[in-house]
């Protein structure tokens, strides 16, 4: 596959995109977001919102409010929900929150980004990290909340109507780089995943390995797929992604320019193409996270 041409210059991390009308908009860590109308073009438009809600301090102190990362935008019952983490590098006091907002564009009367507070969090003590959210849905149309980053792995939660969890220790386990009857390692480096169901199967996206060191970064994009939302997610050698499985599509040697790809989601569009979107570290541009799209085929 392809890059879109034009859409490596974007700097953005941990990316996603939802479509309105015929505009596209792609989210990112940090809260930066942009406009396109061809998902190659892309015009900055500001950030979501300049800091997190005032509560958000409860259950993170150490982030002081300043900052989130690793969106997830779906539309539902009308409304657009955006969720999002806060949390410390390195820790596992974490909280996954959503806004929600009528319309995607800046410009329109009703935009207008509202708090709805908290939707799952996680403190220590806890074997799961409440980052990195990503909606799915099964065959029936139900949500579930995956997240996840090292601690136990990717888990998952059903969502309440509202797009809330419905029982926070009640959690699916998908994915980890824990081999079947050892000792799960420490660290456990995978997260950033996403699910999507293509002809009748779920297919489970993650990142295994380390993020953020620039070309130096051994981030990888992995899969596997299922019958069931829920798992057990199984890659192309048979190997069950809850025990270190997981087929790598994208690598630092999948491109000569980039390093490091990861922390992917995938965008249908109308016409029913999909298409792969994840950052990776430019290595003639001393290692920039950029915007990576490729249409993607199961």
């Amino acid at each position: 596959m392809a890059l879109l041409e034009m859409t490596v210059d974007v700097p953005v991390h941990d990316p996603v995109i939802a479509k309105e009308g015929k505009r596209y908009y792609c989210y990112s860590t940090h809260g930066h977001f942009y406009e396109s109308g061809d998902l190659r073009s892309w015009k900055y438009c500001g950030k979501v919102f300049e800091k997190n809600p005032d509560w958000t301090r409860d259950f993170v102190p150490e982030n002081d409010g300043k900052d989130f990362w690793a969106p997830e935008i779906v539309y539902r019952n009308g409304e657009w929900r955006f969720y999002y983490a806060v949390s410390t590098f390195g820790k596992n006091v974490s909280a996954i929150a959503m806004m929600t907002n009528r319309t995607l564009d800046p410009k329109s009367k009703d935009y207008e980004w509202k708090d709805r507070g908290l939707v799952i969090k996680s403190s220590e003590g806890d074997n799961f990290n409440a980052i990195d959210p990503a909606v799915c849905s099964d065959e029936k149309g139900n949500d579930y909340l995956l997240f996840g980053s090292f601690w136990g792995g990717l888990v998952m939660t059903p969502l309440d109507e509202n797009g809330f969890a419905v029982d926070s220790k009640n959690l699916s386990f998908v994915a980890s780089r824990q081999e079947e009857g050892k000792k799960q390692p420490d660290p456990n480096p995978v997260e950033g995943g996403f699910i999507v169901r293509r002809n009748g199967r779920y297919f489970l996206f993650a990142s295994h390995d380390f993020c953020c060191r620039g070309t130096a970064s051994s981030y990888h994009i992995v899969m596997g797929s299922s019958d069931k939302i829920t798992g057990p997610y199984i890659d192309d050698d048979g190997i069950d992604m809850r025990w270190g499985g997981g087929t790598t599509v994208r690598d630092s040697f999948s491109f000569e320019r980039f390093a490091g790809p990861g922390h992917n989601s995938v965008f249908v569009d109308d016409d029913g193409k999909a298409y792969l979107v994840y950052h990776a570290y430019d290595r003639t541009d001393d290692g920039r996270s950029k915007l990576m799209i490729e249409e993607f085929c199961f």
